[in-house]
């Protein structure tokens, strides 16, 4: 069993877990920094920008405010391009899922780890998606193919 990413490699439930402590800061990083950008961009949309003028003192502000906003996007798809280069998926980037491809008994298949987990244990289809995961854990049923 092996997982593929965009390199064209899929993981093992090894290499997903060797893999864990690198994923788990540039997970956090992404979290922490697309929670912060979700506020600050409802704060911004909140305002009625249209009752600034060029002359009016706020006005400089919210731009700036935007311009620091449009910065951190910048900031935060540096992260998510790093994940993408380990070949993980990232699924949410407010709670911190990811995904490893994998493939167990030839059908495509994810490992799938969200971030405050202690390893890389549940896995899920392609369709089920993320609420259809499974445990890999003992007394769960594993998919044909994975190996006890």
């Amino acid at each position: 069993m092996a997982a593929l990413h965009s390199s064209g490699q899929y993981f093992t439930i090894d290499e997903a877990n060797r893999m864990l402590p690198l994923v788990r800061v540039i997970v956090a990083d992404i979290v922490a920094l697309a929670s912060d950008l979700e506020d600050r961009q409802n704060r911004i949309d909140s305002l009625n920008k249209d009752q600034f003028d060029r002359d009016d003192p706020h006005s400089e502000e919210v731009r700036q405010m935007q311009q620091e906003i449009d910065d951190d996007e910048s900031r935060l798809d540096e992260y998510i391009n790093e994940l993408i280069d380990l070949g993980v998926e990232l699924q949410d980037p407010i709670s911190g899922e990811v995904d490893f491809r994998t493939q167990i008994d030839g059908q495509e298949a994810l490992f799938c780890w969200k971030l405050g987990e202690l390893d890389v244990s549940h896995w899920h289809t392609e369709t089920d998606g993320f609420s259809g995961r499974q445990s890999l854990l003992q007394g769960a049923t594993p998919p044909d193919g994975f190996p006890s």
